[in-house]
């Protein structure tokens, strides 16, 4: 199983790499299963889809989306409710409670998102004061700043990396065979599974900081595409290109 974020990751990297990456993906359809884990909503992906035809990008056989809160059919995009009432449980009554404290903050814009387990804000750094966050947190949720640009309030607990988890357990797939790959701070809960990682180089600045703490998570010298090549090849997935 490739799992694999979206902008700057899997779509990232020079034309040519891209290309043959996504080449490679639809030749190893049967043996490769491949997911979306990303922080884009499912409306997003599937205008995404349609942009990157193109360039030979197919439907992934899974999604994660909404920073871990949504998991979906790759090819239909249908959210699957058995993986749903987890995180929609967790979720409940917090849009009602946070609203208030959420009202005209500065250096906070809505995101259209189309979901009901999570909010999703654009914020700037120099405008948006963090000590909102810990008011925030006190109801049961977690926030997460990445890009330096988004911050996504998410049932506590709830990020990439557990429902990663929850869809293997669900899949019954042994952790050998997983390899993850991300170049954004919310990408970390990912990495932090102890799953095989590839970082990409274009990683933003503060994940790449935190790479000495991560293990078994590979830091790779090429960015996007290529880096993901780079990283199976270093876990020892490098038969799968011949």
């Amino acid at each position: 199983m490739l799992v694999t974020d979206l902008d700057g990751t899997l779509l990232g990297g020079e034309t040519d790499e891209r290309l043959s990456f996504y080449s490679w993906l639809r030749r190893e359809r049967q043996r490769v299963l491949h997911v979306f884990c990303t922080g884009r909503s499912l409306n997003s992906i599937k205008g995404l889809l349609r942009e990157q035809r193109p360039m030979g990008l197919q439907a992934p056989h899974l999604v994660i989306s909404d920073v871990g809160c949504t998991v979906a059919c790759g090819t239909s995009l249908q959210p699957l409710p058995e993986m749903l009432v987890p995180i929609e449980a967790l979720w409940r009554g917090k849009r009602r409670k946070l609203a208030p404290l959420l009202k005209d903050v500065p250096g906070l814009s809505p995101q259209p998102v189309s979901t009901d387990r999570r909010l999703g804000y654009t914020y700037q750094p120099e405008r948006f004061d963090p000590a909102l966050i810990p008011r925030l947190e006190r109801h049961g949720v977690d926030c997460l700043l990445s890009g330096e640009r988004y911050f996504d309030v998410l049932p506590a607990g709830v990020n990439k990396g557990s429902t990663l988890r929850l869809l293997l357990e669900w899949i019954g797939i042994d952790d050998g065979r997983v390899v993850t790959a991300g170049d954004s701070l919310n990408d970390l809960a990912m990495f932090e599974t102890g799953l095989a990682g590839i970082m990409v180089a274009n990683a933003e600045a503060a994940l790449r900081s935190l790479l000495p703490r991560l293990p078994r998570t590979y830091g790779a010298r090429a960015q996007g595409c290529a880096g993901i090549v780079e990283g199976l090849h270093h876990f020892g997935f490098g038969h799968l290109f011949d």
